[in-house]
């Protein structure tokens, strides 16, 4: 495992999500999430896994694989009434997954 690269991933993930999450919600009524929320969520968060993968120069299609899969159990949180706590976790699982990647990255070297 990478440490450095969990953090990085972890923080610009972070900083990613939230700051996007502010745009889109002084940009957009609350009722569009009410509507819309399922399908801007998870595109918004693959939008930032993306943008985190370029920064950190990890292999796109793996990272965003683990993006998805780390979203997974947000699922969860949503339906319990606990959105944000969701969104942590899914930060927390997609810095371990891209830890893995920058590991195996560095292993294969330049």
């Amino acid at each position: 495992m990478d440490v450095p690269t969990l953090w990085r991933a972890a923080l610009l993930q972070l900083a990613a999500v939230a700051l996007l999450s502010i745009a889109l919600a002084l940009a957009l009524p609350h009722s569009f999430f009410e509507d819309w929320g399922w399908v801007t969520g998870p595109v918004a968060w693959m939008l930032c896994a993306a943008f985190t993968a370029r920064v950190l120069r990890l292999p796109p299609g793996a990272t965003l694989l683990g993006a998805a899969l780390a979203g997974l159990p947000s699922i969860l949180a949503v339906v319990l009434g606990v959105h944000w706590l969701g969104a942590v976790v899914a930060v927390a699982l997609f810095a371990l997954w891209c830890a893995r990647l920058g590991a195996q990255g560095r292993l294969a070297g330049p």
